[in-house]
């Protein structure tokens, strides 16, 4: 059992929970808590550290003993999980994971893709919610520009719930590239856009499609606008103007969700 924050495997692990470019250089990224690990593909996983009481009380479970056997693991004492943690009420459980990676045609593969296009999206919390209502209403992918925020953020792990080893997804250098490839490809590109003419429940979307979602503050710039098959509104009433990105993104996806059932 390891208790002494001046272990090198635990500084370590500290540097790739709190710094980006230490887990871009490694090629991995860290999840915390039971059901992230219960969801992890086992052949993605590299490393796993428990605390002491999470093995007193889950240790034995089937399913968790079989995969922590299989994985093999590292028992931290309890106050050294919570130091190491990223989370204000630890669950007991991190894995270190390989990163996947995907290029943007894999991405829009398939018979009828179905893609979030993100731009300069900031809060990680927003792109991991998103990610998540993604995978309920059916998308198959998701690309984001090279400036979005890292969707290794701990922060955004935790809000896809498990939902992150499943979506593939790309980052680019040029997302208007990107909608114009996935454009000549035969996918319609729809805009969340203040300055839409139609309603985003007018549009057919059974048949290839993605949705783009903008900025946080700015929205989306006029240069991808621009590129996009059409621009569409979600209609507000009352003194509001517009809606957080996730749940802007949620509600255009789960209206294609709805004409694709």
């Amino acid at each position: 059992m390891i208790e002494s924050r001046s272990n090198p495997r635990i500084k370590e692990l500290c540097a790739l929970i709190k710094k980006k470019k230490e887990r871009d250089e490694a090629g991995v990224y860290v999840v915390e808590g039971r059901r992230m690990f219960a969801e992890a593909p086992e052949e993605e996983i590299k490393e796993v550290y428990v605390s002491e009481s999470f093995m007193k009380q889950f240790g034995q479970e089937p399913g968790i003993a079989d995969k922590l056997k299989g994985a093999g693991y590292e028992v931290l004492s309890d106050d050294l999980f919570r130091y190491v943690s990223d989370t204000q009420t630890p669950q007991g459980v991190m894995c270190i994971m390989a990163r996947r990676s995907c290029s943007l045609k894999e991405v829009m593969s398939g018979e009828m893709p179905f893609l979030l296009f993100i731009e300069e999206l900031q809060d990680p919390g927003n792109l991991g919610t998103m990610i998540r209502a993604g995978e309920g209403a059916g998308i198959t992918g998701v690309v984001l520009s090279e400036d979005s925020v890292d969707i290794y953020n701990p922060k955004t792990i935790r809000s896809t719930m498990g939902s992150v080893f499943r979506i593939p997804f790309c980052y680019v250098p040029d997302i208007r590239a990107a909608v114009n490839e996935a454009k000549e490809a035969g996918l319609a590109v729809y805009a969340a856009h203040l300055k839409g003419e139609r309603s985003y429940d007018e549009p057919d979307y059974r048949r290839g499609c993605g949705i783009i979602i903008g900025n946080e503050g700015a929205g989306i710039s006029d240069r991808v606008s621009e590129a996009a098959s059409e621009l569409i509104r979600i209609p507000m009433k009352g003194r509001v103007e517009s809606l957080n990105a996730a749940v802007a993104a949620t509600v255009i996806m789960y209206e294609v969700a709805r004409q694709r059932r």
